[in-house]
């Protein structure tokens, strides 16, 4: 699966470019329009483990790091406080 493109979660499957699908996610979390949980990162933890948990699906695991702002690292130290957008918002982004 490409990472930005046909997706079951994100956009409904739509595709999108990769210069604009990070900051619309940022700026929906930031406007309210995608609910989100906070996690802190536990020990052997990786964003594309929490994202096959979360969605179903590691590859989203940009999803994450996109809404956390921390680049584009799959490892992320202990203890870190990472933004998890909620699935059904991430369809919504247009």
């Amino acid at each position: 699966m490409r990472r930005y493109t046909n997706s079951t979660i994100y956009n409904l499957g739509q595709a999108r470019g990769a210069s604009s699908t990070p900051g619309d996610i940022k700026a929906a979390i930031d406007a309210g329009a995608i609910g989100y949980s906070v996690r802190v990162v536990q020990e052997g933890e990786r964003l594309d483990t929490i994202a096959g948990q979360t969605y179903g699906d590691s590859t989203l695991w940009w999803v994450i790091a996109s809404a956390s702002g921390i680049g584009w690292a799959l490892q992320v130290p202990p203890g870190t406080r990472i933004i998890v957008p909620d699935a059904s918002g991430l369809a919504r982004i247009a």
